[in-house]
Formats: C-alpha cells, sequence, structure tokens
C-alpha cells in the first residue's frame, strides 16, 4: 500500500468543518468520497489539524493508505476534478509509511485576519473579523510577547476540552498590516483547542483598552480563561502550514 500525504486549499464558509459528522457537510467528508469515487474503496483519510467551521486552510495536510497505480503527481488533478470548487488538493508526495499527518507533525502556523475599517465590508466578512473601533496595536505586539516560549495555556483553550497536557511552545508571533488588513501569525509546536482564536480576542480587547497585559499573564498563571474576554470568531482563522522534520 502506498502512503500518500496531500497538502490542501480550502474555503471554510460552507463546511461545518475538517472532522467527518453525521449530519454535516465536511472538508474530509468531501475528500473521503473523492477517494471512493477515484479508487472504488472506502479509504481512511487522517488529518493534521481540527480546523471548526468557518476556519479556512492554506496548508492542511492529510495522509491515507491507497493501492491505485496513478502517478504521484496526476493525484491532485485527479482529486481536484472529483471534489467541489470550495476544496483543492495542491501537492500529493508518496511517504514512508510510518508517516501520519498528524502524529508526525512537529508544529503549525496559523494566521487571523482581522479588517480595521469604520464601516463593515460584505466581502470581507467570511474571511476576517470586522473591527469598526480604534485600537493600538503596539500595545498588542508588547503584550504577545510573554506568550512567546512553553507555558500551560490552560487559560486559553475552550472549555469542553478533554485535553490533558495543556503545555505547547509559541516560537513566533507576527503582526503584519496591509492597507486595513492586519494579519497576526502564530507559529508554534501545537496549538490547543481554539487557542489562537482566545489569544486574538484577548490582544483585541487589550488593544481597545478592555483588558490590561496583567490580564494576560494572570491568565498564563492562574489557568483563568475568564480573565480574557471574547473568543474571536472562525473566520478569520487560516492554518497556513503543517511543519514536519524534513520541511522546517
Amino acid at each position: 500500500m502506498r502512503n500518500i500525504m496531500i497538502e490542501i486549499e480550502y474555503d471554510g464558509t460552507q463546511f461545518c468543518g475538517w472532522q467527518i459528522q453525521p449530519n454535516g457537510r465536511t472538508v474530509q467528508g468531501e475528500i473521503k468520497k473523492a477517494l471512493h469515487t477515484l479508487t472504488g474503496n472506502q479509504i481512511k483519510i487522517d488529518g493534521a489539524g481540527r480546523t471548526d467551521a468557518g476556519v479556512h486552510a492554506r496548508g492542511q495536510v492529510a495522509n491515507f493508505f491507497m493501492d491505485l497505480a496513478i502517478p504521484i503527481g496526476k493525484i491532485p488533478m485527479a482529486l481536484n476534478s472529483l471534489l467541489p470548487e470550495d476544496v483543492s488538493i495542491v501537492n500529493a508526495v508518496e511517504m514512508p509509511q510510518d508517516f501520519h499527518a498528524r502524529y508526525s507533525a512537529i508544529g503549525k502556523r496559523y494566521s487571523y485576519l482581522i479588517y480595521l475599517n469604520s464601516v463593515r465590508s460584505p466581502l470581507m466578512r467570511n474571511y476576517g473579523q470586522h473591527v469598526s473601533y480604534k485600537i493600538d496595536i503596539d500595545k498588542m505586539k508588547d503584550a504577545s510577547k510573554v506568550l512567546l516560549g512553553t507555558h500551560d495555556f490552560k487559560g486559553f483553550m475552550a472549555s469542553g476540552s478533554k485535553i490533558i497536557n495543556t503545555v505547547r511552545r509559541i516560537d513566533e508571533i507576527d503582526f503584519n498590516i496591509h492597507e486595513k488588513n492586519l494579519e497576526i501569525a502564530f507559529e508554534g509546536n501545537g496549538f490547543l483547542y481554539n487557542m489562537v482564536r482566545i489569544i486574538v480576542g484577548a490582544l483585541i480587547e487589550l488593544g481597545r483598552g478592555k483588558i490590561s497585559k496583567e490580564h494576560i499573564i494572570l491568565a498564563l498563571q492562574s489557568g483563568n480563561r475568564k480573565l480574557l474576554g471574547p473568543t474571536a470568531p472562525p473566520q478569520g482563522l487560516y492554518l497556513d502550514k503543517v511543519f514536519y522534520p524534513l520541511t522546517r
């Protein structure tokens, strides 16, 4: 059997997330259907990350096993001919048998897009968070530095998560401004459920003066989620890249 890794781009607007659900359209489900049509078999597909409803991806990664003798370079075109327009396979690579999209990963990069304007944009409503009020980006940058390094991010995780080990490492947080768009990029060895969106929500609250840098520090120390304010909405979040030992 061949172990195939695929890189995937998708618009998450019309999806209930990555993971297959009983009642709801999912990215994993669409790819599984395409693989069944292509191979005639029910193929298990594993993703590197389980993005939520409305979250987008520029570089999601998944892998699956198949014995179909199709050249590796033709797999993206073959699958894309069977997939809907809001999902695309951008690359395929044949990997060693022990490669796993999730468990072989050593890091991820996410970005969050904020649209800064007093007037909302209908064209941006599904692809970023609209912020109509002034925010102090310099204060946001300064406060974000306390999150760098290895910490217990229990206070930055959505309630109801069953994850026991909540220690993660954030290597980089970058702020990029282009016209009216603010993009905040996060790179680290892993992220808890809703962690990036909770951080962004807290930084926005800080930028508008609703909370202080000390609130973020205390949330790190105490694990108290309530100190940080609302979670940023899903449509601004993008999974940009998944890192593996040979791609870092």
